[in-house]
């Protein structure tokens, strides 16, 4: 028992180590995988940024700010906690099991299911809460966003500061350029199927890690770029096809 608590504080420690911090800033493969999990996250986060600010908006302007900066504070706490935890956790072959089959259901219920849809109209509503009790309302959604995006990062990466970095800056990013994000997916409508498929591709390569199969960063990459890519031009030729059929 002592040996399981000094590997756990070992692992939060990791947190600490300016040598682990600095090793991580220094390779390029890491930023490669930080890059990931930001757009990751940016795809399949944009629109929860919209509900966080539905959830604030009775609140006057300077409190709605502060509901938000607690939430986005909340977030980042758990990210803390899970990914310390976490990473010490999928070690064990029968939590990277799990956690890869709990990626593959997600992406088949998003990409196969059809969601029911909000008998009032799919809207968030705003319920009028005291500031406290909508501080308290966003960081449990916060933390509800947060697992899955945290769960698939397990799947790229066991590095602490690597999954870190990637988790914070892809929060900072959804909360600052959701629009963005909505805009691209409303030009480009694939990606959003896209990134449920790069969490099948996570998930498989989680599943493969726990027998042993190691899948190299140079395939991992490749395959997302082919995989961003030929959504990109699959979606250029569907809006020329539509476009001859609509001219002719």
């Amino acid at each position: 028992m002592s040996d399981f608590f000094q590997s756990f504080v070992d692992n939060f420690m990791n947190f600490f180590s300016w040598d682990v911090l600095s090793a991580t800033l220094t390779d390029p493969v890491n930023w490669g995988i930080i890059g990931t999990l930001i757009i990751l996250e940016g795809l399949l986060s944009a629109d929860n940024a919209l509900v966080l600010a539905v959830m604030v908006k009775h609140l006057p302007k300077e409190q709605q700010k502060r509901a938000l900066f607690y939430g986005l504070l909340g977030a980042y706490i758990f990210r803390f906690v899970a990914i310390g935890v976490g990473t010490f956790l999928v070690q064990i072959m029968w939590i990277k099991v799990a956690g890869g089959a709990y990626l593959l259901w997600i992406a088949y219920s998003n990409l196969f299911k059809k969601k029911h849809d909000n008998p009032e109209g799919g809207e968030v509503k705003n319920k009028g809460l005291s500031f406290w009790r909508t501080v308290l309302a966003v960081e449990v959604m916060d933390i509800a966003f947060s697992v899955d995006s945290v769960l698939a990062a397990f799947g790229v990466s066991d590095k602490v500061w690597v999954l870190f970095l990637g988790g914070i800056l892809g929060v900072l990013m959804m909360r600052g350029v959701a629009q963005v994000f909505l805009k691209l997916i409303d030009k480009i409508p694939e990606l959003e199927k896209t990134a449920f498929i790069l969490i099948i591709l996570i998930g498989a390569k989680m599943i493969a890690g726990a027998f042993g199969f190691h899948l190299s960063h140079f395939v991992f990459f490749s395959l997302i770029i082919a995989l961003f890519g030929g959504t990109i031009i699959l979606s250029s030729l569907r809006k020329k096809k539509a476009g001859s059929v609509k001219g002719s």
